[in-house]
């Protein structure tokens, strides 16, 4: 029967997008706000949070509550937020800990809709912070309110029918087209002062604390509707529901880029596995990646690169190639710019004749003009402007990097207009880049009114922003993957294995459960037979007939080649003598032979291997890369979240570094790579439909130049729920 895609995540998604709009209303645009513990101090949280309200431009009264005092900051104050004539839409809590469920009870009552909780104090601080932020949700939640914190910095919204400044941040963010979350409060305040510095303008800003209620996933519906925001920039610890996050981030990134920094990519210590696929990824950041590259969200290493691609993105259009030109006027910048940028996957192409000929016509004879293009130190800013005018004009060229370096006679200011005046003759057809290496900062004439070249104090920081913007483009420019339903697929029976192993308490299947569990979605399993002694495997292996392959069966080992558990191009009249030799050698290794399986011999072929890993978190993780027994020596993996269309499993092929041993390297003939990614669909939709499989192993999984063979299965079940 063929495989139905579950259509529900997708409504339920539709239904959580909408909500998430109308539950973000009351924060980004509120009528009337109420701050509650405002303080007439300032130089306190406090009270900075009420002078920035007041000082934004907030269209709508602001409220100071005080229990002690009539004023506040030149404001009429109220003892309380019921005590307040009028409606309140946002209520922004700055109270002691111990007084916050109080407080939002009082809210409750007087129907406020919105709470954000700047306090700290809850589920940061241990397990009664953990109990009091529950029992705040639950106030939040009979009241039908909805919360931003607690522990968080606070909320902006620059939009000016709107203008919320709820921080206690000492730099009033400009207006601007990115939205930006963070999980951390104090990181919050060095990002406004970063994006100030660089010139970039946010559209709103939210310090998200704890997650008690409002998430990432919230903000991304509400910025996916949000016409004021162009560019979306997460900074995460966590996920809350990465699979929510994946679905709905692949959803908004075909709209909007998506920049990431996840922190924590090096974990405290590795989870215990028990096959070749689970020893790779424990302990490592690929599920993140994975996650992030089905997503197409945007991952940066540092803030820094962050920022770096935030203003590329916020000012110049999508590149639609990975072609690169260089402009220079020093050739050794450009040189370092070049290998960077072939480093990260972009190409420097030769230039046209029409173009070598006309910048030829330009610059001096010392010039050079292939690309990179040396206009020498002699190079005046109207040489710029000239030349970045003919390099866009080249049909070979998807952006252009500009770099300047300080000679004794021309003046940086100048060159910054001549690269506006030239960003400007491509009439945002190809990203215009520049690079600036002086110490006295960036020349503010790279922001004109209509044009905005963002610029990099070094060649690599361009180069490396312009190829994950290049990247982010390919795959925004692919349509979506279908997924391709599978023909003969037997789930109830598929099940009924995995429920009746668990049933006895198993945790790895039996070769035969192994074979039959395969077979049910399709995989090419060699004809194998499970026996119990020597001479049974020898009847066998005259059954078959040809030349064998003879594996012990011993649940606690993986590496078989290491204790001898393996012998191949066995006859009938040879595997008792193996089989017994076999036994003693495992037992020396320190496991216990249950049996042996007997298998018809593999025609030659690649080794690969296939693998799944159920992840608590993430659901199904699925790799693919160099099997037999340089899996682990080479890594050389690619990594997808289940279930992985048939595009993106070719995709994961490609990626790897032996993928030219598929397609044919050196003159061998090309194997059936086409097999190997159906085997990884079809493995990924059985992990995903059977949330029991915590670990599996195709290991090896030989590929024919027709076809494909799995030799050897590993799979562990543990009884589990599968994440939605």
């Amino acid at each position: 029967m063929a495989v139905a895609l579950d259509i529900e995540p997708a409504r339920s998604d539709e239904d959580d997008a909408s909500a998430a709009v109308s539950a973000l209303q009351p924060f980004f645009n509120p009528r009337s706000i109420a701050v509650i513990g405002a303080s007439r101090q300032r130089g306190t949280i406090a009270g900075e949070v009420l002078h920035n309200l007041l000082g934004y431009g907030f269209a709508g009264p602001v409220l100071p509550v005080n229990t002690s005092a009539a004023v506040v900051q030149s404001v009429v104050a109220y003892p309380s937020v019921e005590d307040v004539p009028g409606p309140v839409d946002l209520a922004i809590i700055v109270v002691p800990a111990r007084s916050v469920l109080d407080v939002a009870r009082g809210c409750a009552r007087k129907g406020v809709r919105a709470l954000v909780v700047i306090s700290s104090g809850f589920a940061e601080s241990g397990a009664d912070g953990r109990r009091l932020q529950d029992a705040l949700l639950d106030i939040c939640r009979e009241g039908g309110m909805r919360l931003i914190g607690p522990n968080c910095m606070g909320i902006v919204n620059t939009a000016a029918a709107a203008r919320v400044n709820a921080t206690f941040a000492p730099i009033a963010p400009r207006t601007g087209r990115i939205g930006f979350m963070s999980q951390s409060g104090a990181l919050g305040l060095a990002v406004m002062d970063h994006a100030e510095a660089l010139g970039l303008g946010l559209s709103t800003f939210v310090s998200v604390g704890n997650k008690a209620d409002i998430s990432g996933n919230d903000l991304l519906c509400h910025w996916e509707q949000d016409p004021e925001t162009d560019v979306i920039l997460l900074y995460l610890e966590s996920f809350g529901n990465p699979r929510k996050f994946s679905r709905m981030a692949r959803r908004v990134a075909r709209q909007k880029p998506i920049v990431a920094v996840k922190s924590g990519r090096t974990p405290a210590g590795a989870r215990a596995a028990g096959s070749h696929t689970g020893a790779m990824l424990a302990a490592s950041d690929v599920t993140v990646d994975a996650l992030f590259r089905y997503a197409g969200v945007i991952r940066t290493d540092t803030l820094s690169e962050m920022f770096d691609v935030a203003s590329l993105l916020a000012s110049q259009p999508l590149p639609t190639g990975r072609r690169v030109a260089i402009l220079t006027n020093a050739g050794g910048p450009g040189i370092l710019c070049a290998d960077a940028c072939v480093s990260e996957g972009l190409e420097i192409p030769t230039l046209g004749d029409a173009t070598q000929a006309r910048l030829r016509a330009l610059l001096p004879a010392e010039a050079g003009i292939q690309n990179p293009v040396d206009m020498i130190a002699s190079a005046s800013a109207a040489h710029y402007r000239q030349a970045i005018e003919i390099l866009v004009a080249d049909e070979n060229i998807d952006a252009l990097v500009v770099i300047f370096i300080p000679p004794l006679v021309t003046r940086a200011e100048d060159v910054a207009r001549a690269i506006v005046d030239g960003a400007r003759s491509t009439r945002g057809t190809r990203p215009v880049l520049s690079v600036f290496m002086q110490a006295r900062g960036v020349p503010a004439e790279l922001t004109a009114s209509d044009v905005h070249v963002p610029t990099y104090a070094f060649p690599e920081d361009a180069a490396i922003a312009l190829a994950r913007v290049a990247r982010y483009a390919e795959w925004r420019a692919r349509p979506v993957p279908p997924f391709r339903p599978l023909d003969g697929v037997q789930r109830e029976e598929a099940q009924g294995i995995v429920t009746r192993a668990l049933a006895r308490g198993a945790e790895w299947l039996t070769p035969e459960e192994c074979r039959a569990l395969l077979s049910c979605y399709g995989l090419p399993v060699l004809l194998q037979r499970e026996v119990r002694t020597a001479d049974e495997a020898a009847r066998v292996a005259g059954e078959m007939g040809g030349t064998v392959a003879l594996k012990a069966v011993a649940p606690t080992l993986v590496h078989k080649t290491e204790a001898g558990a393996v012998c191949l191009g066995l006859t009938a009249a040879t595997v008792a003598a193996a089989a017994r030799a076999m036994t003693a050698s495992v037992s020396n290794h320190g496991h216990e032979v249950q049996g042996f399986l007997v298998q018809r011999m593999a025609a030659a072929g690649v080794e690969m291997v296939i693998g799944v890993v159920h992840d608590p978190s993430f659901g199904p993780v699925v790799a693919c890369g160099a099997g037999g027994v340089l899996v682990e020596l080479l890594h050389d993996l690619s990594v997808r979240l289940a279930p992985v269309s048939e595009s993106d499993a070719e995709d994961m092929l490609r990626e790897l570094k032996t993928y030219p041993l598929l397609a044919g390297y050196r003159g061998a003939p090309a194997h059936d790579a086409r097999a190997v990614a159906d085997v990884i669909m079809r493995a990924s939709v059985m992990a995903d439909d059977l949330p029991e499989i915590a670990e599996l192993d195709l290991n090896p999984l030989i590929v024919h130049e027709h076809g494909a063979s799995v030799v050897d299965v590993r799979v562990r079940v543990s009884a589990r729920r599968q994440p939605t």
